[in-house]
């Protein structure tokens, strides 16, 4: 390990314990929660580190008594701390290495969801509704809030296209991974033969938007139309028309939201979404050229790429980019995503660790 820089990070860490007692910076509340959530960050490596140093130092000791002293039972004593400092210091070398790698900074954002129907008709749109049922149940029981901001349902209870917003704790970091078509393989309620149907939707997970990156929207690249609210087979939710659809002409992108009953409030969430897709455009634009010179990536890119297939008659839900199987469908379209989230976390540490010794 690289010692002097694993104790720059512990200086770092003192100076910033230091800064958020000083007065100076607790009377600028923004200076004083930066210092906080960066102090906060480094604490879980900064343990880590101090019983790194710990361990060698015991290693060392270790060592010293084996070379000088004459106590038979002392040197025995000494052999079995240094096989047990050794274990433990190649445990912490290991944590180590993933704890310095560099974070994605978008990690700890909230995100907005979408989901469509896509290729299957009416079971399309009914898978569509389960995955967005799957996902609200995962944020429920990882303490998440969410609120739809737009919804297109259609008269047998399946979804056409909906936008959702999740906030929490580390949600993208969690949900980052599920961008992409999902395809679910099961035999319909509506048919009578008991043939098992393909069908697919698309989900797409987009970090919010990041405040300090200013994009600039003009008025007249905006084509702004109001219309009402609508249910299930077009029924109004209300009679005034306070849902807004929001057209930004340069790129295309067609943001709406009905969520709200003022006008006003769902033009600011509508813009909200827009800045958000505006900022994942540009994203994924870096991505797809960074993405182009590496030959393996987890696959949080390609919106386009097959990524899970649930299959109902075999009770299994299969994640392609990792090749995991879990023979749970039940309980995972209940929201119990927790080992499969995991598995793609894992492979995506090892796909950096395997870069960083390039």
């Amino acid at each position: 390990m690289n010692t002097e820089k694993l104790k720059s990070i512990i200086e770092r860490y003192n100076f910033l314990g230091e800064k958020v007692i000083d007065p100076k910076v607790i009377s600028s509340q923004k200076e004083w929660a930066a210092f906080v959530k960066e102090q906060k960050s480094l604490q879980t490596t900064v343990e880590t580190i101090e019983k790194y140093f710990a361990c060698e130092k015991d290693i060392a000791d270790a060592k010293n008594i084996i070379k000088t002293e004459k106590d038979c039972e002392l040197i025995d004593m000494a052999k079995e701390e240094l096989e047990e400092k050794n274990t433990l210091i190649s445990k912490l070398e290991e944590e180590l290495k993933i704890l310095l790698l560099p974070k994605d900074p978008l990690d700890e954002k909230d995100v907005i969801i979408e989901i469509r129907g896509g290729a299957g008709g009416d079971e399309a749109a009914l898978f569509a509704s389960a995955l967005m049922r799957m996902y609200r149940m995962y944020a429920e029981k990882n303490r998440m809030k969410v609120g739809i901001i737009d919804i297109n349902e259609t008269e047998i209870g399946g979804v056409k296209e909906v936008v959702f917003s999740v906030n929490g704790t580390n949600v993208y970091s969690l949900l980052k991974h599920e961008s992409g078509v999902h395809r679910v393989q099961r035999v319909p309620d509506t048919e009578s033969q008991g043939r098992v149907h393909t069908s697919t939707a698309t989900v797409a997970v987009l970090p919010e938007h990041d405040e300090e990156v200013n994009i600039v929207i003009k008025d007249e690249e905006l084509k702004i139309d109001t219309y009402r609210s609508g249910g299930a087979g077009g029924q109004h939710v209300n009679t005034t028309d306070s849902a807004i659809r929001i057209t930004h002409l340069p790129s295309g992108i067609v943001v709406q939201c009905q969520d709200e009953r003022s006008q006003v409030k769902n033009r600011d969430k509508a813009m909200k979404v827009l800045k958000i897709k505006l900022q994942d455009a540009a994203r994924q634009k870096a991505h797809d050229e960074v993405a182009a010179n590496r030959k393996s990536q987890v696959g949080t890119g390609d919106r386009s790429e097959r990524i899970r297939t649930y299959n109902f008659p075999q009770g299994r839900v299969t994640d392609h980019r990792i090749g995991m199987t879990l023979y749970s469908i039940d309980t995972f379209m209940d929201g119990d995503l927790t080992e499969m989230i995991d598995g793609l976390k894992k492979a995506e540490i090892d796909m950096l660790l395997g870069e960083s010794q390039k």
